[in-house]
């Protein structure tokens, strides 16, 4: 039996982590920033330093920010935010945007001056924006995730107090669930029996948004269009269907889409890739929507649960969590509980685990093409009695411990890798 506790933290892991997003998150983490520099301002800030750790600027380079004509980078992401200005909508702000606007944002970009360095910090995920007009200068700050706002400031005045109200009630946000109490067989006992009336709109919107988009990416020609080459003319597996519309989803995501994604573990491509292949085998596979449900439950908490060893922004691409997410949800709507799940999991990690991540890009539609495919081996070892052992490299006996070894390998081992990475993609020496 699980916890009064247990339970209330997982539904509100659960809430917190299935936001809604237009556009890859970095790019609108800082367009978010942005809205509230333009705010404390009154007005569009003449200059704009973003001062941001490296894997922010790694994150941003190359992917199409939405609603801006096709711009991408940094200069492009502060300009949408400022034209935008709708920091109440958050990861969202992207979405008043018109047709109107985009000559705004490409204005903005070329007529003021937007400079960029790199942030000396010990976190992966943090950006500071100075701005100034010609009487007000303003700051702000965004630590730790994407929308974690610790400081609003203007004229050395902090506001930060302001900003962080519920919109809705008015008062202070709550603080975020205890991810440390995330385990697997806990995780499927929770999918299992935990009523669905709070979760069902959150689920609800992940399958509509996320299906939406993959179904955007398989009709469109996007990015390197890898969905359109795995579903080969629909001739193509339930597996391949499955890898496909996760791929596609992030070709049309990545090259500027202006469909709204759910989000996973901050990411909208972890969000694709966790909950896209659960729903393309529950579909086939005619399942009843409450199995699916709870499916999908198990596939995002997996997925949150093996990211929060990792940390927000590393080396490790994250689209292999979710990867080995969905195969423990494709698991679950097989009959599979957790000793299936576990073994699963093991199975998945141990296949693609070490797999980089140079920053958002068309490329990341292959990756999670990869990704789901592991996942999909893991179950397949599984259920046909097959298994990776302790001691086959990082694997080792038990699924906790061999998640915790994932997340050491993704957040130490790999360290230098990301240094690296960072260094080759921003041409140092």
């Amino acid at each position: 039996m699980l916890s009064p506790t247990t339970r209330e933290t997982y539904r509100a892991i659960l809430c917190e982590e299935l936001q809604v997003a237009m556009g890859c998150t970095e790019p609108i983490a800082i367009a978010y920033a942005a809205a509230i520099l333009r705010h404390l301002l009154g007005e569009d800030p003449v200059t704009v330093h973003a001062h941001l750790s490296g894997n922010i600027i790694k994150n941003v380079k190359s992917v199409i920010v939405p609603a801006t004509g096709g711009l991408h980078g940094v200069e492009a992401a502060v300009a949408a935010g400022i034209v935008s200005g709708r920091y109440d909508l958050r990861l969202s702000l992207l979405t008043v945007l018109s047709t109107e606007d985009v000559p705004r944002v490409a204005t903005y970009v070329k007529t003021h001056d937007v400079r960029v360095s790199e942030l000396a910090s010990t976190c992966t995920f943090d950006l500071l924006l100075e701005g100034k007009t010609d009487t007000h200068s303003a700051r702000v700050r965004v630590t730790g995730y994407h929308t974690n706002l610790v400081l609003a400031e203007c004229d050395g005045e902090d506001m930060t107090a302001r900003y962080l109200c519920d919109e809705a009630t008015g008062k202070p946000e709550q603080t975020r669930g205890d991810r440390t109490l995330l385990n697997v067989e806990d995780i499927v006992t929770f999918a299992e029996t935990e009523p669905l009336d709070e979760l069902k709109p959150h689920l609800y919107r992940q399958i509509e948004m996320n299906m939406a988009i993959a179904e955007e990416g398989m009709r469109s020609r996007y990015g390197a269009a890898i969905g359109q080459l795995l579903y080969a003319d629909g001739n193509a597996s339930l597996r391949d269907r499955a890898r496909a519309m996760a791929a596609a989803g992030s070709d049309a995501r990545m090259s500027g889409c202006e469909l709204p994604v759910c989000i996973l573990s901050e990411s909208g491509n972890q969000g694709i890739t966790a909950s896209v292949p659960v729903i393309v085998y529950a579909r086939e596979m005619g399942v009843d929507e409450e199995t699916l449900l709870r499916a999908l439950i198990v596939a995002d908490l997996v997925t949150v649960h093996q990211k929060t060893g990792i940390g927000c922004l590393s080396a490790y691409c994250g689209a292999i969590s979710a990867g080995c997410g969905a195969g423990a949800g494709i698991s679950y709507l097989h009959g599979g509980r957790f000793h299936e799940i576990a073994h699963t999991l093991v199975n998945a990690v141990a296949i693609l685990s070490g797999t980089i991540c140079d920053g958002a890009k068309p490329s990341c539609a292959a990756k999670i093409a990869m990704a789901v495919e592991a996942g999909i081996m893991g179950f397949e070892m599984a259920r046909t009695g097959r298994e990776f052992f302790g001691g086959d490299g990082i694997v080792t006996k038990g699924v906790e411990n061999t998640i915790r070894n994932v997340g050491q390998l993704a957040r130490d081992g790999m360290s230098e890798t990301d240094k690296e990475i960072i260094r080759i993609m921003l041409a140092k020496k």
